[in-house]
């Protein structure tokens, strides 16, 4: 994970010497402006503005892996009842910034999710679960550090507050209203602390970026365990091909660790995801991107943005569900409300 980070940074490093003295400040005001849409937090504003925005997020999971290594349900029901066999989820994402100084952005996002999985029994019973409702809301500042050379640096401090259920529940064909697996719940029940770091540099085509996170899970929740901490390092590459259009492509490591603790309801012996010890991972996604920014007209300060991310790596704690593949497309509108405009 080190030398990930630091190789990643010097490759970014190096990409900054093509930076021109064309202008000296780093600007949001280009269609590569913003990070792949599927980055929170890469950006601030100017004193006053504000932006909206709303992100679609899609992620499919299929098939069981233990470690490295794929395996098949009949390898789980040597050991579990019940083998996960597909699993979907739906997430919207809506956002809202404003920026309280030139040195301070301050933002808000929440998310409206819909969870579905299948799953198959050592009776070879098939049947699925499905959980929706609201997420845990994120509360973020965005702390400007530097922005000279056509580079920029920021820091991000927040909390992610518990708003999201931890007690959804589905009926099964061995229980009616039975809770379901950590993955299907819909929050993590802790106040979590969250702390990033967001490097970006441009030149008159190019722009590049990376961003590190950490979020530390505080405490038990009410259900007697703690989602595990997480850490991501991502970095990315784009090129303006217009005023208007970008294409970027990103590379996103991410580390989950462990569940501590248990929900005493769930029986570990009936499905791998209803063992805590089946959690953490180390996971390395590739994506592509595109961003369509419309710089005049009555659409002006509009952003649309699609990312298409698959794993190429992906090591699992344990017996877990595969990542297959992340969507993401939004829309985001920047604006200086008219009563500050005026002032």
């Amino acid at each position: 994970m080190k030398n990930f980070t630091i190789c990643l940074y010097g490759i970014l490093l190096l990409c900054s010497q093509w930076t021109t003295a064309q202008d000296n400040l780093w600007t949001a005001n280009r269609p590569d402006g913003h990070a792949p849409i599927g980055i929170m937090g890469d950006h601030y504003h100017k004193k006053g503005e504000w932006m909206l925005s709303y992100r679609m997020m899609t992620m499919g999971m299929e098939g069981a892996r233990s470690g490295v290594e794929d395996i098949g349900s009949s390898s789980v029901h040597q050991n579990y009842m019940i083998a996960p066999k597909r699993m979907n989820m739906h997430m919207h994402m809506f956002g809202v910034m404003y920026a309280h100084s030139d040195g301070l952005t301050l933002m808000m996002m929440g998310n409206y999710s819909t969870l579905s999985m299948d799953l198959l029994s050592r009776m070879n019973v098939n049947f699925s679960t499905e959980s929706k409702g609201l997420g845990d809301l994120s509360l973020i500042g965005l702390v400007k550090l530097y922005n000279q050379n056509r580079k920029s640096i920021h820091l991000k401090v927040g909390i992610s507050i518990p708003t999201g259920s931890i007690d959804q529940k589905d009926n099964t064909p061995m229980m009616s209203n039975a809770p379901l697996a950590y993955p299907m719940q819909l929050g993590s029940g802790t106040w979590d602390p969250v702390i990033g770091l967001t490097y970006l540099g441009q030149s008159s085509l190019l722009s590049w970026g990376w961003q590190v996170n950490y979020k530390v899970r505080t405490g038990e929740n009410d259900n007697r365990y703690s989602l595990g901490n997480t850490f991501d390092a991502l970095g990315w590459a784009a090129v303006k091909l217009s005023q208007s259009w970008s294409l970027a492509t990103q590379l996103n490591y991410i580390n989950r660790s462990e569940i501590k603790g248990s929900y005493p309801p769930l029986n570990p012996m009936m499905m791998p995801l209803f063992d805590a010890k089946n959690s953490g991972s180390d996971q390395l996604n590739l994506g592509l991107s595109t961003n369509w920014y419309f710089p005049k007209g009555s659409l002006k300060n509009v952003r649309l943005g699609a990312s298409f991310e698959i794993p190429v790596i992906q090591n699992l704690s344990g017996i877990q569900m595969k990542t297959t593949a992340l969507m993401t497309f939004g829309v985001q509108y920047s604006f200086k409300a008219k009563k500050e405009k005026e002032e």
